[in-house]
């Protein structure tokens, strides 16, 4: 199957990432390489690292940037490496980095990848990198009533995330889940009745949640932004696409911390904490998809852009 992903919030992201023909950028999620192949054809000099732990991404995304193989280097690795990576390349300093955190089309419309709550028959995988051993199906087999309760309260933000636990727990006694099908079932027989008539498909919140998890999506992300920032040449720009609110809200107390770092209680006269501004917030609200592109991608409707300027 082609890798197919539709770059979201395209043209806004290209036009905050400043492009400078000599510089130097990382697409720390390269995917199908539509944001990176718009990057490189804007170089002349300059140079692109895309980085991915998928597989398919990589094979698809180096076909995709072929015409500009002498500008582009293709790195499979998760982008909590990316500083080591750069440093493998005698790469210190880069002028713009870009993050789009959002699962691919390809991977929601490859059932066997395991990310769709769709495909009756999915197998429960759900790893953004098949290298790693754990798979959904583990989570979902081996996680304690308490852990999964967790989980689905906190990644998948759900009110009925203690029962779902209660229900997958004790349907597990009888099988093993192996399919998104029977998970799916699972979880719809967990929510009451009144409430599957609203707020989409029942199983999306449980299955964003182990997704998450699995793939320790948001405790990447939180460990790395001061880094990736740290990276950037003065006037370099990082730009961050979010698709729910859990990965936003990191993303915005991250940047307004980097632009304001001062710890000092507000009753202070004068700063003597010492804590120095990275730079400055460029979006004081996030950059959202205009209505063409929701008319034209409903996957692009909870898609959310910020930017973050060096100094």
């Amino acid at each position: 199957m082609e890798f197919k992903h539709r770059s979201v919030l395209l043209e806004e992201t290209i036009e905050n990432l400043k492009i400078r023909p000599e510089g130097v950028y990382v697409d720390g999620t390269l995917g199908g390489g539509g944001h990176s192949f718009e990057i490189a054809k804007r170089l002349t000099t300059g140079r692109l690292i895309g980085i991915d732990q998928d597989a398919d991404a990589i094979d698809a995304a180096t076909k995709r940037l072929s015409p500009y193989a002498d500008k582009v280097t293709v790195v499979r690795s998760n982008y909590r490496d990316m500083g080591d990576e750069l440093l493998h390349l005698g790469i210190c300093k880069v002028d713009g980095i870009l993050l789009d955190l959002g699962v691919s089309s390809f991977q929601l419309d490859t059932p066997e990848r395991g990310f769709t709550y769709r495909e009756k028959d999915a197998p429960l995988d759900m790893r953004m990198d098949q290298r790693q051993p754990l798979t959904a199906e583990d989570i979902v087999n081996e996680y304690g009533e308490m852990e999964l309760y967790r989980m689905i309260r906190d990644f998948g933000e759900d009110r009925f995330a203690k029962n779902i636990a209660r229900h997958i727990v004790a349907a597990r006694e009888k099988k093993r889940i192996k399919t998104a099908g029977e998970l799916t079932d699972i979880v719809r027989a967990a929510i009451p009745g009144k409430a599957l008539k609203t707020g989409g498909h029942p199983a999306k919140r449980t299955f964003q949640a182990i997704r998450i998890e699995l793939n320790h999506e948001l405790e990447v992300l939180q460990d790395t932004l001061d880094e990736m920032i740290g990276l950037l040449n003065p006037g370099g720009r990082i730009c961050v696409i979010t698709f729910h609110s859990l990965e936003d809200r990191i993303v915005k107390n991250i940047f307004r911390k980097n632009e304001n770092p001062c710890t000092c209680p507000s009753h202070f006269p004068i700063c003597v904490c010492k804590n120095i501004s990275k730079g400055r917030v460029v979006t004081r609200k996030p950059i959202l998809p205009k209505e063409e592109e929701l008319g034209e991608n409903s996957r692009s409707k909870s898609a959310k852009l910020r930017v973050f300027e060096r100094e």
